[in-house]
């Protein structure tokens, strides 16, 4: 192979930071998609704090045939320098309101007042000091230097977005914030995704780098980093995650080919897996797909008969392809695969899109596996450590590892980025954000945003700024995390046979629904003195719900949120050391929340009331159309919340404690509530 380098990247092309509160050490995000989750207790610090997700960079060099030669770090092979560059920002309360996907149908039946900006009322200059932008920085990857995002403002109030550091090793280490959201005028929280006055601390930005090697400087194809909120389930993958949709995107787009050979241990088996592995996180998922459901595809004699493409098994294959979502066939049902929310969710559906599909090219793998068109055997070599794999396979690892544990579900907007990104205008090449140039100043799109003007040439689908991916996300993200929920239901009647309140869902494997207690584990990790399993088989069993320590209604509860997001719960993998096998070995278990929500009801928010009549006085208040005379729209709509929960309490037998009612704007985006 040649080794002249002629060419050099950074890798991974998109990398995602988290914040977090801890002022310990962070950890490195997933670097392979093989990768095992941390021990125990590597997500928190010892004071309960949530450490931050770090960003980790690497260069490469490349030949001119386009091959991996080695990964450039100074000191050796003629590296003399590597001089990287980022630019962090956080654009939300300067942008546009968000509702639905612009890019959907829905998104051109909103009213015209749903596409204007966040915060309206500041105009003009002023609207500059919307954004936090504390500029570039540039560290030496030659050195141990560190250099802090810490002069950007909004409205004169300093925020800090982070910091990125070398260690000699040619490597950039991105952090993003500490989690701080706060409203620049001590509003209140109002709703789910466009708190006007509030801000936070994720954001997003270039990463460049230059190397100076063998007496020249090469350029390198640049990255991008996410600060995104916390995974609080790290070891579980969305069903469709960020790495599935954009290799759709590039497929369809012509700059990837599909694979040509199918493998069951490398294209289907992790889809199922993901399924089953949502028992940690969802309780309806565990009743169907987890350890001794009735679709545990990871039993050995399952997997066996998945896995076999004769023709003995092909029914069971079909049936299970059948199962999957289909919108031509199923329409707005619930009941297909996977039992996911979409991004034209509303509390009560008009659409198709009220749910998810997996990606075209899940889905074409998975109807070549129905068929029997694929092998048992894998394909690829997993490679846990990147480190330990071979130099030409690193740069891949390392683009799809940021991306598997991002989701891709409902945009609705989402966890790390929404709908811009399965656009491929956005990209220069696979996976690499198109950098919007420096001196290219960006455009002033107008008072409102439309989905006819967001798709104009050279708009904001193609090259990206800083703060340019997350701005589209909720502000603050603590108020769409708190709202992140699962069995939605508008009306009190239905909350009857035909409803669960463990189904469908929004990201269940980034924001937990429901999770096996460390209580709950110790009894099922303890061998029986009996010999009766049934108290350790009802412990495995029992789920709590995970939001289960916010109180009150679903405002106070997001404002709570703004507060007590490190107090919750990480969901964590532990062994299983009975060796019994009467259970899995490896389980995840939320870790003990700290107080005061570890005093909870576990099963306290287990259902989620959307209160479709609390949210005509929530509308004409942000509208200035509540009348000046008579109760406060407050009041109105505190009044009609509780009258909610009481016939859901007399209809339902659920308990009060039970029961999060309020109205989420987020859930009628088309307004029905007028």
């Amino acid at each position: 192979m040649d080794v002249r380098i002629v060419r050099v990247k950074i890798h991974p092309a998109i990398g995602i930071a988290r914040v977090g509160n801890s002022t310990e050490a962070p950890f490195i995000g997933p670097e392979s998609p093989d990768q095992k989750p941390a021990d125990p207790g590597s997500y928190k610090d010892g004071s309960g704090a949530i450490r931050r997700q770090a960003a980790r960079f690497r260069v490469y060099g490349y030949n001119a045939a386009g091959e991996v030669v080695r990964e450039l770090k100074p000191g050796e092979a003629g590296v003399s320098e590597i001089q990287w560059t980022v630019h962090l920002a956080n654009k939300k309360a300067a942008w546009y309101q968000f509702h639905v996907p612009l890019d959907i149908p829905e998104g051109k039946t909103l009213d015209a007042g749903q596409y204007a900006r966040r915060n309206a009322d500041v105009a003009g200059a002023d609207r500059k000091k919307l954004v936090i932008d504390p500029g570039s920085r540039t560290v030496r990857g030659s050195m141990t230097e560190t250099k802090k995002f810490d002069t950007g403002k909004i409205m004169d109030t300093a925020v800090y977005l982070g910091e990125i550091s070398t260690r000699s090793d040619g490597r950039l280490t991105v952090l993003g914030g500490r989690g701080n959201s706060a409203s620049y005028k001590n509003k209140p929280i109002t709703g789910v995704a466009n708190n006007d006055t509030w801000y936070d601390d994720v954001s997003d930005g270039p990463v460049t780098a230059k190397v100076r090697i063998d007496g020249s400087e090469l350029v390198a194809a640049p990255a991008w980093v996410v600060v995104a909120p916390p995974d609080y389930a790290p070891g579980v993958k969305s069903i469709r995650t960020l790495y599935d949709l954009l290799l759709d995107v590039f497929v369809k787009a012509g700059s990837l080919a599909r694979p040509q050979k199918i493998s069951f241990a490398d294209h289907i088996e992790p889809i199922l897996r993901r399924f089953c592995d949502l028992q940690w996180v969802n309780q309806g998922f565990a009743t169907q797909f987890g350890w001794t459901g009735p679709n545990f595809f990871l039993s050995p004699a399952m997997r066996k008969r998945l896995a076999d493409p004769s023709g003995r098994n092909r029914e069971l294959r079909r049936q299970i392809y059948v199962a999957l979502r289909d919108y031509i066939r199923d329409g707005m049902s619930p009941v297909p695969w996977p039992w996911l929310y979409g991004d034209a969710m509303a509390s009560r559906p008009k659409s198709v899109r009220q749910h998810i599909t997996l990606s075209p090219l899940q889905d074409w793998m998975l109807r070549r596996w129905a068929e029997g068109a694929f092998q048992a055997a894998p394909l690829r070599t997993p490679r846990p450590t990147v480190d330990d794999a071979p130099v030409g396979e690193q740069p891949g690892l390392l683009d799809r590892a940021a991306l598997e544990h991002c989701a891709a579900e409902a945009f609705h907007p989402g966890c790390e980025v929404t709908w811009p990104i399965r656009h491929p205008t956005m990209f220069a090449e696979p996976f690499r954000i198109l950098h919007r140039a420096a001196s290219t100043p960006e455009p002033d799109f107008g008072p409102t945003l439309t989905p006819q003007e967001v798709t104009v040439k050279n708009g904001p689908l193609y090259g990206q700024g800083p703060g340019d991916l997350t701005r589209w996300m909720a502000a603050p993200w603590q108020a769409d995390t708190a709202s992140c929920r699962s069995g939605y239901e508008a009306l009190v009647p239905d909350l009857g046979p035909r409803y669960s309140p463990y189904l469908p869902t929004f990201w269940p494997a980034h924001v937990p629904n429901h999770v096996l207690k460390a209580e709950d584990f110790e009894k099922v990790n303890t061998p029986p003195a009996s010999g009766d399993d049934s108290a350790r088989e009802e412990a495995f069993e029992r789920r709590a719900t995970w939001l289960r320590g916010l109180k009150g209604d679903t405002n106070q509860q997001r404002t709570q949120m703004v507060k007590d997001w490190p107090k919750l719960g990480i969901v964590e993998v532990r062994d299983y050391t009975v060796g019994d096998g009467k259970f899995p070995d490896r389980i995840h278990v939320e870790s003990r929340p700290a107080a005061p929500l570890d005093q909870a009801m576990d099963t306290a928010n287990l259902v989620n009331l959307q209160v479709l009549e609390a949210g005509a006085p929530v509308l004409a208040a942000a509208a200035g159309a509540w009348p000046a005379e008579g109760p406060a729209s407050e009041t109105v709509e505190a009044e009609r919340v509780a009258r909610a929960v009481r016939e859901a309490v007399e209809a339902t037998g659920y308990r009060e404690e039970e029961i999060a009612a309020g109205y989420l704007e987020r859930l009628d985006p088309f307004h029905e509530a007028l």
